[in-house]
């Protein structure tokens, strides 16, 4: 039962994590990256759908992407879309392919970007915690019910935070990793 309680605060702080990775492949870096475009939708056929559903992204330079959509008509909807997103993006078309140069960054951008990283990696920390609080209450509520003894209550507790305290390092890691890239000129 406590194996079951751990793996499972595991599998959630690892889901935290992952959800951090897809947050900071969002926040721009200056250098040209189709993640940056994920969270872009279109409103294809009645649908908003995806960006990267309707078109192919891709890298024509380090600082420039290029989009061709797979329908020509999609042209001004995919423009509309990227100059709504709080990107900071200005696309310029050339008959049907999309190009978007990446602005570089200017001192103050990085500085808010940098603020911006810190913020969603303590969002994760507390993620994580909160995981941690779940799972120990959990194991509080088996010895109360009298299926663990105390020693396993204890080497319980001790187990979950070692996990947590292996993803709170991870957390530290990749905002280090996302920091130098953007403070990278």
């Amino acid at each position: 039962m406590i194996d079951e309680i751990k793996d499972d605060a595991e599998t959630r702080m690892q889901k935290s994590l992952d959800a951090l990775a897809s947050t900071f492949m969002r926040i721009r870096t200056g250098r040209a990256h189709p993640g940056i475009l994920d969270g872009i939708t279109v409103e294809y056929y009645g649908a908003n759908t995806p960006l990267s559903q309707v078109a192919n992204i891709n890298v024509e330079d380090a600082r420039t992407l290029a989009i061709s959509p797979w329908e020509k008509q999609l042209v001004p909807d995919i423009e509309k879309a990227i100059l709504k997103s709080d990107l900071g993006l200005n696309p310029s078309t050339s008959g049907d392919l999309i190009r978007i140069p990446m602005p570089a960054l200017t001192e103050e951008t990085r500085k808010g970007y940098t603020k911006q990283a810190r913020h969603e990696a303590e969002t994760t920390r507390v993620s994580i915690r909160n995981i941690r609080r779940d799972a120990l209450g959990d194991v509080k509520d088996l010895l109360k019910e009298k299926e663990i003894t105390e020693d396993e209550d204890r080497r319980a507790h001790e187990q979950v935070q070692k996990i947590t305290d292996k993803y709170i390092a991870a957390v530290d890691a990749s905002l280090a990793v996302k920091e130098s890239e953007l403070m990278e000129i």
